[in-house]
């Protein structure tokens, strides 16, 4: 048996204001908030806990995201960072969603002309937005 990634955990200057944002981007809810220090988001729970820890026994499973404070300032690149994709609406369309959700877009020394576009969240979180999936724009 393998281990499984059950979360992502991000130190943050403001937790609560950086998981609206990627509720917002992702579609998750808030699951858990502590005062604002720190604050759990995943995808809308649809199941009880005991069937969500059958399903992330079994394989794979979306992983929750925790935003912890910290006041330790972003100071280079990502190391790790999130490949998102569109899933309903085209790539453009999506970025101009994720702009107008605050996100900017970045340089890290990604070359012209890519199929992603790289952006970062309103803490300066690198993250890309890849090619879209939505029906009729990715065909395998």
């Amino acid at each position: 048996m393998a281990s499984r990634l059950e979360w992502v955990t991000l130190d943050s200057a403001d937790p609560r204001s950086l998981a609206e944002f990627w509720c917002d981007v992702l579609g998750y809810v808030i699951y858990q908030d502590k005062n604002g220090l720190t604050v759990e988001i995943g995808p809308d729970p649809e199941s009880p806990d005991e069937q969500r820890l059958a399903e992330l026994r079994r394989g794979p499973a979306v992983p929750s995201m925790v935003f912890v404070l910290s006041q330790d300032p972003k100071g280079h690149k990502n190391r790790l960072h999130f490949e998102i994709t569109p899933i309903d609406r085209r790539h453009d369309e999506e970025l101009e969603r994720i702009l107008a959700l605050g996100a900017v877009r970045t340089d890290i020394g990604q070359e012209e002309n890519q199929s992603w576009t790289v952006l970062a969240d309103p803490e300066g979180n690198e993250f890309c937005l890849a090619r879209s999936l939505a029906p009729g724009e990715f065909e395998l």
